[in-house]
């Protein structure tokens, strides 16, 4: 059976000016998954990324730690049907007042215990997002982005051979809607999910023809080897 490795973005820079790419952490975690691909002496025959800017950096940090006879004889692809879906959108229809970013800096500097209340908001943004009473408010609805996601992996399943190794560098939401078609999961536990990934964990699909199943979901022993508690991150 062919596998598809479903990689999660490294780090990106939470609260900074450009969210869209690596910390430093970020870049470590992705050789570390590199490291691991070598260790484990896995040849990988095809490179999927999405566009985005930090699933790039990702995909770039995390094969430079390959020796060049397992890396893919083919030009990666890209495929923005790998995308994320837009999280600043999702929080702003819910929290018009966060458009402004002078307004999210002093929420962060006036509330008590910021990250938590932060999260809580971010949940009732997606339970809003995903409920589909709003649907005319959003660039790209749930559903919308859910088929954008299943149809992607249709894509690169159509171009697989039989028994390839594919790794795929995308983003956590993106790997939880695929995960929640293939365990038929509901949009509530989807969403749930979704805040489990870890940075450069790994999910991995098992192919044959007209057949796909998980295998391994959100795998980061990669990092835990590093022994320190802060190399495992959530955003």
């Amino acid at each position: 059976m062919g596998q598809i490795y479903l990689v999660r973005h490294g780090q990106a820079s939470f609260g900074k000016a450009n969210y869209d790419q690596l910390s430093e952490l970020g870049v470590e975690q992705a050789r570390l998954l590199g490291q691991w691909f070598a260790s484990c002496g896995i040849r990988i025959d095809a490179v999927v990324t999405g566009d985005m800017q930090r699933h790039r950096q990702t995909a770039e940090a995390c094969m430079a730690m390959l020796p060049p006879e397992a890396l893919p004889d083919s030009e990666w692809m890209v495929d923005a049907g790998f995308n994320e879906y837009d999280h600043q959108e999702v929080l702003q229809r819910h929290r018009p007042d966060f458009v402004d970013p002078i307004a999210v800096k002093q929420f962060f500097l006036e509330t008590d215990d910021a990250k938590r209340v932060y999260q809580r908001l971010f949940e009732e943004s997606m339970s809003r997002w995903m409920d589909g009473r709003h649907d005319h408010e959003y660039r790209e609805t749930w559903p919308m982005f859910r088929t954008r996601c299943l149809a992607a992996l249709q894509r690169v399943l159509d171009s697989a051979g039989q028994s390839q190794r594919i790794v795929v560098f995308t983003s956590g939401g993106t790997i939880a809607t695929l995960c929640q078609h293939l365990l038929g999961l509901s949009d509530e536990r989807m969403a749930k999910l979704n805040w489990t990934l870890v940075n450069a964990a790994v999910t991995k699909l098992l192919y044959r023809p007209g057949h796909v199943t998980l295998s391994t979901m959100n795998s980061y022993a990669h990092l835990e080897l590093l022994g320190e508690k802060h190399s495992i991150t959530y955003r």
